[in-house]
């Protein structure tokens, strides 16, 4: 999900817009499906409701976004459970891209494009300036970024140490494909994702909201879970997810945290065919009270890093920023 609608005003909210708008170009010339569907944020509990109508207030003179009664709701959303739905919030800025395609179609359109060489299969050991090196292989470049993700500890291991940088393990799911070529329509979240975005944290009644949620539900707060759902061109949903914080994590996923993630699904979602037919756990930097790590180690070598999650919505408009800097 490219989600611009998560991303507090300014900086990162362009940001986020301008990645999106690349994702399309990108997409679009890249023949890799992708689907502007927009998002709703379904809410059922009274507090929740406040949330989003004063996101709405503080926010609608610079997004696109309005509050949408139940009836609404129901009319563009096949997969939303009507009990005891009290409103949305839509967005129209969201892009749905699935990752495992884009990975593999975006080097053969990059490379048509812009004659970009694409070298895989090539574990990078050392980095000096102007030199990178696999094994006994070198390789030079009048500029090098480095952009493996918690990878680069192994690269500079002071300077990750020393960063603020953790690691963050989420666990998702996805669906087998629905019968019929069915769709959900937007990409859907619940009250629960109002706790975990910063474009939420202005709202004064959010606090109140997080101690309920602390109270009612200890375990999603101890997991980081809140759930997000969105569906690719196979017409598999993917599920997602929980935030577990750490530099040092087991490489198994916890049944129960899967099981947390779906019962809650159930309250905001009806899925046609909710058989699940993959589970699996990725791990990302996360960088505390900052929105990205941007350094220069040496001269001519650039790290990037520390999206913390919102790698799909801010990435490429912070690649555009980062390089226009180094360009002047």
């Amino acid at each position: 999900m490219v989600w611009p609608v998560g991303q507090p005003l300014g900086k990162l909210y362009e940001r986020a817009m301008r990645s999106q708008s690349i994702w399309k170009t990108c997409c679009k010339e890249g023949s890799i499906w992708h689907e502007a569907v927009g998002s709703l944020l379904n809410v059922y509990e009274e507090d929740e409701c406040r949330v989003v109508e004063e996101f709405y207030e503080l926010n609608k003179a610079h997004r696109d976004i309005s509050v949408l009664e139940p009836k609404r709701v129901l009319e563009i959303s096949a997969a939303t459970n009507p009990k005891n739905l009290k409103a949305a919030l839509w967005s129209s800025t969201e892009v749905i891209v699935d990752p495992r395609e884009a990975i593999a179609k975006l080097p053969e359109y990059l490379e048509a494009k812009y004659d970009i060489r694409f070298l895989f299969n090539k574990a990078i050991t050392r980095v000096e300036h102007s030199s990178v090196f696999c094994g006994n292989q070198k390789y030079e470049a009048d500029i090098i970024f480095v952009c493996s993700g918690a990878d680069f500890e192994t690269l500079y291991p002071e300077l990750f140490l020393n960063s603020g940088i953790t690691k963050c393990k989420l666990q998702m799911l996805r669906t087998v494909p629905q019968p019929d070529n069915w769709r959900i329509g937007p990409a859907l979240s619940a009250g629960l994702t109002l706790t975990h975005y910063g474009a939420f944290d202005n709202c004064p009644s959010l606090s109140a909201l997080k101690k309920r949620v602390e109270a009612e539900m200890p375990e999603y707060v101890q997991w980081g879970i809140h759930v997000m759902i969105s569906q690719n061109g196979l017409s598999e949903i993917t599920i997602g997810d929980s935030h577990e914080y750490g530099l040092v994590h087991d490489p198994f996923d916890r049944q129960s945290i899967n099981h947390l993630i779906l019962d809650y699904l159930k309250q905001f979602t009806i899925i046609k065919n909710p058989t699940i037919g993959q589970t699996w756990n990725g791990i990302y930097p996360k960088l505390k009270g900052k929105t990205e790590f941007v350094t220069s180690p040496t001269s001519g070598v650039h790290v990037i890093n520390g999206l913390s999650g919102a790698g799909m919505t801010l990435s490429f408009g912070l690649a555009e920023e980062v390089v226009e800097t180094v360009s002047r």
